[in-house]
């Protein structure tokens, strides 16, 4: 969050904590890196598969010297690891817990990170794999999230921007909202920007054309690595093509998650490692940031220092050997089995809008009306018709995207009822995964495959943008270009004049892409068009969103 002005924006933690009403309530917290979705009997089996695919990968793929990459045998780091005796380097680490006696109810952002755990509060995260963290224990309704969201954003624009919440009539806001959005969720936060926190107009828009925007590109593939998803869409000339929009469910965490789970199987010293605890949760992601790359040339046996620091403890050096950890956990991007996933719902494609009584006349409406036109015959008998209606990708065509819809006329002074098909029910096509979480290539792969037409799939392939904070390794760029060129089919290779990955465009951190797009599209004189002013929103509701976003809604 920040001014357009600002050079850099601030960052805070997403979390809020909030005081427990009686004593001996049960403390609820949502986790930094565990997930409900390893909880299952073949975790350690499936993560034991994709380990073994991960290092054939690395097998096979060669060096810059053109020789194969020997593997570092675990028994030789583990007979060291497993020697290791922590030194103690200090009395007191520096580090304190949150003081919460003087404070409110809530508390959010880094304080909330170092509150005790001795302290009587619930711990809420309201965003979870890229959108509401939703769900049936406490705080996991709507409107407790919304009131989350709320508080975070108040203490963040007063706090950290020094701008009064009464002020903020004279401010506009620039929402950033993912590549696949759900309506209602859309909606809600609209009303939390203009309604509740009071600003004086708003415009929405996705993240994947901020992030062409911040990059200074005109079409893209973009690909977001978050902390716990990973997003895919195909943009050009500032629309996204809804047909190749996909989220995965993993990212950062889950390399974290992965990165533990290897240190453990060669004797991790920290032997007390717990990632349920924040303290060290926050260090296995550091650890991560520290020791993980995805460099071939990297090899053997290297030795690494890391501190434990935590508050009102003394400081302890530890020493470790790891051999090929380091390259193997973020591997687990491209082969997501290692990372133990399970669920239902792990791949996300955008959903047909099921509508909303404030917009009657929303994109069903039209294709209800549009059916009614089509299919009208010219006789009163019977009629049974098959039509196609195509949903456009910013004026394209997509084949994906046609089904037969099916409407029987009774008479000709009779109104007809048309149906919608349920296949129609989605906006993007089958993904053809079978449930089966697909790597970050082969994601990439299929969805530059949805695109309309072999020009749209060459412009996307020769720029494919990566953001987020969740593929900052050494070698990514690489590696990433390296496996998707190896994936394009065979009988398209002939068509494809370059493939560029773009990691750091314009030497910007990946992380602030996004924002420094929707920095750039407040300042357009083209944008004016597009804010939503409060008045017009109180008003109108979601009818002036369908009207003035600045992509299908």
């Amino acid at each position: 969050m920040g001014r357009a002005s600002d050079t850099i924006p601030i960052t805070i933690p997403h979390i809020i904590a909030r005081r427990h009403k009686s004593i001996g309530q049960t403390v609820q917290e949502d986790y930094t890196i565990l997930r409900y979705e390893t909880n299952h009997s073949e975790c350690d089996q499936q993560m034991e598969s994709g380990l073994r695919k991960v290092q054939q990968a690395i097998w096979t793929r060669q060096m810059s010297s053109g020789h194969r990459r020997l593997p570092t045998p675990p028994e030789q780091v583990s007979a060291y690891n497993s020697t290791v005796i922590p030194q103690r380097l200090d009395d007191n680490s520096g580090l304190k817990w949150t003081d919460t006696q003087h404070l409110p109810d809530t508390v959010v952002g880094e304080e909330a990170l170092y509150i005790s755990p001795e302290d009587c509060y619930n711990f809420h995260r309201p965003f979870r794999c890229g959108g509401l963290n939703l769900h049936q224990g406490i705080g996991g309704s709507l409107s407790v999230v919304m009131q989350d969201l709320e508080v975070i954003w108040k203490t963040a624009i007063e706090r950290h921007l020094e701008i009064p919440i009464k002020d903020l009539r004279h401010y506009r806001a620039i929402l950033l909202i993912p590549d696949i959005y759900h309506r209602p969720h859309v909606k809600e936060l609209m009303n939390l920007l203009l309604n509740r926190l009071g600003f004086g107009a708003a415009i929405v828009i996705q993240e994947s054309v901020c992030a062409t925007f911040g990059a200074g590109l005109q079409s893209a593939c973009v690909v977001d690595v978050g902390d716990q998803k990973t997003s895919i869409s195909c943009v050009e000339d500032g629309l996204s093509h809804r047909n190749t929009r996909i989220r995965l469910s993993y990212g950062g965490s889950d390399i974290s998650r992965c990165f533990a789970w290897l240190l453990s199987r060669v004797y991790f010293p920290y032997k007390e490692c717990d990632l349920a605890s924040r303290m060290d949760a926050l260090l296995m992601q550091e650890l991560k940031e520290s020791f993980c790359h995805l460099d071939q040339d990297i090899y053997g046996a290297q030795l690494h220092e890391f501190h434990i620091r935590q508050p009102h403890k003394p400081t302890v050096l530890y020493q470790i050997k790891l051999g090929d950890e380091g390259l193997q956990a973020p591997m687990a991007i491209f082969y997501p089995q290692t990372c133990g996933l399970v669920g239902k719902i792990l791949i996300h494609t955008q959903q047909r809008n099921q509508g909303d009584p404030e917009d009657p006349h929303d994109e069903t409406y039209l294709l209800q009306t549009q059916s009614r036109e089509t299919n009208k015959p010219k006789s009163g008998a019977n009629t049974d018709t098959t039509s196609q209606t195509q949903e456009g990708n910013g004026g394209a065509a997509d084949e994906k995207a046609k089904a037969p819809e099916k409407v029987t006329e009774e008479r000709e002074t009779e109104e007809p009822e048309p149906q919608i098909s349920s296949s129609m029910s989605k906006r993007m096509a089958s993904t053809d995964f079978n449930d089966r979480l697909p790597g970050l290539d082969e994601a990439i792969l299929h969805s530059i495959s949805c695109c309309s037409s072999d020009e749209t799939k060459k412009k996307m392939y020769a720029t494919i943008l990566v953001v987020g904070g969740g593929l900052l390794f050494q070698g990514a760029q690489e590696t990433l270009h390296y496996r998707v060129v190896c994936g394009i089919p065979q009988h398209f290779r002939h068509q494809v004049e370059s493939v560029e990955v773009l990691c750091k465009s314009k030497d910007l951190d990946p992380r602030l892409t996004c924002w420094k797009g929707g920095a750039v599209l407040s300042c357009l004189d083209t944008s004016q068009e597009l804010w939503i002013r409060q008045r017009e929103w109180r008003q109108f509701g979601l009818k002036v969103l369908r009207e003035r976003s600045p992509f299908v809604w």
